[in-house]
């Protein structure tokens, strides 16, 4: 048995099943264990220092699955902007058919992807952007709830009321992101009215996900209360994991500090020190409320077999067996 959508007919995947693009880690040898457990994974075409660099991710990739993945793209203001249209090229020159955009309108990005036969998949975190991403004529969406790790908007509305609101008003495919991290999140999303789910923070927590294993541990370890919300004054709210920098971001804030106040502490490059290294404290790095969920260190074909079986028994068997024919008076 296996479990089909919208999602996975469109975007001819095996599972409802996708890992969305991770800044640092989606990197081949995690999108390529995706794609071979039957998932859809997206290389973060961005961690790539270079155009260059991501043709070289791609092809490295390839060597190691012949299963549909794809380029994640985030288009996010910035005062030096990374060359978009370079990295555009590539993913086409490359053979790419599936793109993640998020971040900014996909509108400029689609007549080029769409010529070159390439599906697009975006991210959103409202409905009104959903719908507006439908119109503009993307392949999927992906809707984002408050519980994601990352930038979860400024509405604050959870997957269980944003899903089924976005599922009235969607048409084209449309996968569930934030808090996902088992089978019973699959089974909530697709009744919510979901095509499937995107996961980041589980697969994360995965054997092949090329993050420091102190950081895989401390997922296990740390509970739903476990995360911090960065940026709220400034109204371009993050979700990372609670530590000694997130928390100092969150004070200055607070009292009233500036974007240049906090700037060296929540950089980039000092993030990225964190799963290269292991110190936890090093800088900011992103994880979900699915946090609390997360009891394990998987490989990703363990994981998406064990959602998979496990969402199949809970929508025959438990689910199934919940509805039963009213006696007859």
């Amino acid at each position: 048995m296996t479990i089909r959508t919208k999602f996975t007919e469109v975007f001819g995947v095996e599972h409802p099943i996708a890992q969305g693009g991770m800044q640092w880690v989606g990197r081949a040898e995690l999108v390529a264990a995706v794609a071979n457990a039957g998932a859809l994974g997206f290389i973060t075409a961005l961690t790539q220092p270079t155009p260059a660099d991501l043709a070289n991710e791609i092809a490295k990739t390839r060597d190691l699955t012949d299963k549909p993945f794809g380029v994640n793209l985030t288009i996010l203001p910035s005062i030096n902007p990374p060359p978009y249209d370079e990295y555009r090229q590539v993913i086409v020159d490359s053979g790419i058919k599936i793109v993640e955009t998020a971040g900014s309108n996909p509108a400029p990005h689609l007549p080029m992807f769409h010529d070159n036969g390439i599906k697009v998949l975006h991210k959103c975190t409202s409905v009104r952007h959903a719908v507006k991403a439908q119109s503009l004529g993307v392949d999927g969406i992906s809707i984002d709830g408050f519980e994601c790790a990352g930038h979860p908007g400024e509405d604050d509305v959870p997957g269980l009321v944003l899903i089924p609101a976005a599922a009235n008003q969607i048409e084209i495919p449309m996968i569930a992101s934030g808090g996902f991290g088992d089978a019973r999140g699959l089974v909530a999303a697709l009744a919510l009215g979901a095509d499937g789910i995107n996961m980041g923070s589980r697969f994360m927590c995965t054997v092949e996900s090329p993050i420091h294993q102190n950081v895989k541990e401390a997922i296990v370890a740390g509970s739903e209360l476990d995360t911090e919300l960065i940026f709220r004054p400034l109204r371009n709210t993050g979700r990372v994991a609670s530590n000694a920098v997130s928390r100092e971001v969150v004070e200055i804030l607070d009292r009233g500090g500036k974007f240049e106040d906090v700037k060296d502490l929540v950089s980039g490059a000092r993030g990225s020190r964190v799963y290269e290294t292991g110190d936890l404290d090093a800088g900011i790095w992103w994880v979900g409320t699915v946090m609390g969920l997360i009891n394990d260190i998987p490989t990703c074909g363990e994981l998406v077999s064990r959602i998979v079986a496990e969402a199949e028994e809970l929508i025959t068997e438990r689910l199934g067996g919940a509805v039963v024919e009213a006696a007859i008076r």
